[in-house]
């Protein structure tokens, strides 16, 4: 096969021994070659720009930015562009964002790679690829009711060990309020306590520690 008709991978990744992993694993494929490699959001973008590969691998964590708003950018200048977001936690708030930014794909770095290469050749052919057990649990919180961008940022400051007092103060409200916002992250997310509340929204992407 020639190199101009191999799929162009762009790999986006902060870890350098999974870039290095992902780079041997595709360069050894007979139908793909890495074409670039980086270690920020505003690397990616400016790789992508620069590139424009065929299919981009695109990590959720990055040291910069969010993966997924990078890719949002990326997407806004190349409206064609396939993504796919790889990340090591199967939080669905984080995949339905993904999606709804327009990847092209989900992958867990747990995933055999078989898989991830089937991914990749799955999105390169202008298909979705998203793993069974992503796109179940993603169903399985379809009808659960959003937090609110209020309550998210209160979670946050609760998970980062601030009492109420602190976290009134520091948003301009009340005491009271900052309880009855608590009391409905608990509600929406159908927790017993504020622990458990923050590990309900952490392992389903919804605040980061």
């Amino acid at each position: 096969m020639s190199e101009q008709s191999k799929i162009r991978v762009l790999s986006i990744d902060d870890h350098p021994l999974v870039r290095e992993g992902l780079a041997a694993l595709i360069n050894d494929q007979p139908d793909m070659r890495i074409v670039g490699q980086g270690s920020t959001g505003h690397e990616a973008i400016k790789l992508f720009h620069d590139l424009q590969p065929d299919v981009a691998l695109m990590d959720v964590r990055l040291p910069d930015m969010s993966g997924i708003d990078a890719m949002i950018t990326i997407l806004s200048a190349f409206p064609e562009a396939r993504v796919i977001v790889v990340t090591s936690s199967e939080g669905d708030v984080e995949m339905q964002r993904a999606l709804e930014g327009g990847a092209k794909g989900y992958m867990l770095k747990s995933m055999p790679s078989k898989e991830v290469l089937e991914a990749i050749r799955k999105v390169h052919a202008g298909k979705k690829a998203i793993p069974p057990e992503i796109a179940a649990h993603l169903a399985n919180h379809m009808s659960d009711e959003a937090l609110t961008a209020r309550e998210v940022e209160i979670l946050q400051q609760v998970a980062e060990g601030n009492r109420n007092r602190d976290i009134a103060e520091r948003l301009f409200i009340s005491e009271g309020t900052v309880k009855v916002h608590i009391q409905h992250i608990m509600e929406k997310l159908g927790a017993n306590d504020r622990t458990q509340a923050i590990t309900i929204a952490v392992r389903r992407g919804i605040i980061h520690l």
